[in-house]
C-alpha cells in the first residue's frame, strides 16, 4: 500500500488525538513489545507505520489494530502479550 492511502483513511480508535508528539511516544511503547520478537515500528510521515523484522522485511500498516496482526505475520508466530519472558523484559 502506499503511504496515501494511509492518509486517506480514518485513524483508528487509539490513536484520536494527542498529534504528533504522542504519536511518536507510542511508537516508543509499542517497539518494546514489539523488539522481544524481533520487530520495530517507525512512523512515516505522521500518517502509516513502517513495521520491520531483523531479516529486512517490512510492510506499511494504517493503525494500531492493523499492526497487532501485521506484526503476527512478520513475526511467523502469535504474540501473546501476557507471555512471561515479555512481560520480565518489560518491567526491567
Amino acid at each position: 500500500m502506499c503511504g496515501l492511502c494511509g492518509v486517506l483513511l480514518s485513524e483508528h480508535w487509539a490513536e484520536e488525538g494527542g498529534g504528533r508528539r504522542v504519536r511518536g511516544f507510542r511508537v516508543v511503547l509499542m517497539n518494546r513489545v514489539l523488539d522481544h520478537y524481533g520487530l520495530s515500528l517507525s512512523d512515516w510521515a505522521g500518517s502509516v507505520y513502517t513495521l520491520g523484522d531483523r531479516k529486512g522485511r517490512s510492510v506499511v500498516v494504517t493503525d494500531v489494530g492493523t499492526l497487532w496482526a501485521e506484526a503476527e505475520k512478520l513475526a511467523g508466530r502469535p504474540l501473546d502479550p501476557l507471555d512471561p519472558s515479555l512481560l520480565d523484559s518489560l518491567a526491567a
